[in-house]
């Protein structure tokens, strides 16, 4: 919601300025099609040839990022440290138990009760894989965390490919308006022998391809990039917290310790109190029951 106003202000205020600044829009409106033709064009073949097909999907499916923010809310964390705080108590009760949970969490009880979190393949196969790792005497807490931690900086490095590849597109359309304006001005030196008001609207079609360039570049695609990177930086604080619970379990903490670790390492936003969140352990205990 935040995006569709910040796009509504950008445009009401660059083009509201302009008008009320005694502006005419007519010739912007009668070269904008040929100069976005020309700018939009170039940017997106120039964006095809630096992604692979992968890397266009990717992109193209995060732009909606912009609009609707992080995937995980408030009661997700919440949801999330419930989850752990179960598979941690089975996982300490009876290792034997653990394994239908954390060998198929597609078809497990638990993870079922959290559909949300069991839909998110990565974060899924990032618990069960430490669990499992535990069980196997994997049991360094050092190592283990070093190798959380490298896997977790590969999934936000891969998660951050959309912002860093709109970045460079935004970077580059200034330079393409410089393009569309010198095709413009090209064309207005083979009409110099038109009066002074023929050249001037052609200068002036010209201009709006600088215009254009500029306008996308600052308004719209680079503030998409920073903001597409700015939600996956936020959404990876799910995954740090997984890695946060797990290393305190291999530490030897209790349960309860290990999930209040998690949750005082949750962002304050999400973060649910410490209320709230013994409330929402107990209903798990009696469900669990």
């Amino acid at each position: 919601m935040v995006g569709i106003v910040g796009v509504i202000v950008v445009f009401v205020m660059v083009f509201g300025g302009y008008l009320a600044a005694g502006g005419k829009m007519g010739i912007i409106l009668k070269s904008l099609p040929f100069e976005f033709t020309m700018i939009g064009g170039a940017a997106a073949g120039a964006f095809l040839i630096s992604n692979d097909f992968a890397g266009v999907k990717h992109t193209l499916k995060d732009i909606g990022k912009v609009f609707k923010g992080p995937k995980w809310n408030k009661q997700d964390y919440q949801d999330l440290l419930c989850l752990l705080f179960e598979l941690l108590r089975v996982a300490r009760r009876s290792p034997v138990e653990l394994e239908p949970h954390i060998e198929a969490p597609e078809t497990s009880e638990i993870f079922g009760r959290y559909p949300k979190i069991q839909g998110d393949t990565e974060s899924v196969a990032l618990i069960c894989d430490t669990l499992r790792a535990a069980g196997m005497n994997y049991d360094d807490p050092h190592q283990v965390e070093e190798v959380l931690e490298k896997r977790i900086e590969g999934n936000i490095h891969h998660a951050q490919h959309s912002s860093h590849a709109l970045q460079t597109v935004a970077d580059g359309l200034p330079a393409l308006g410089i393009v569309a304006a010198v095709l413009g001005v090209i064309k207005t030196m083979g009409s110099i022998d038109q009066p002074p008001e023929v050249l001037g609207k052609l200068i002036g079609g010209a201009l709006v391809g600088t215009f254009l360039g500029v306008f996308l570049a600052y308004g719209f695609v680079g503030p998409f990039a920073a903001k597409v990177k700015t939600v996956v930086e936020d959404e990876s604080h799910f995954q740090l917290l997984i890695r946060e619970v797990l290393i305190a379990n291999l530490h030897q903490h209790s349960v309860n310790n290990c999930i209040e670790v998690g949750r005082q390492n949750t962002p304050g936003s999400m973060r649910p109190s410490f209320s709230d969140l013994d409330e929402a352990l107990k209903s798990t205990k009696k469900d669990a029951a």
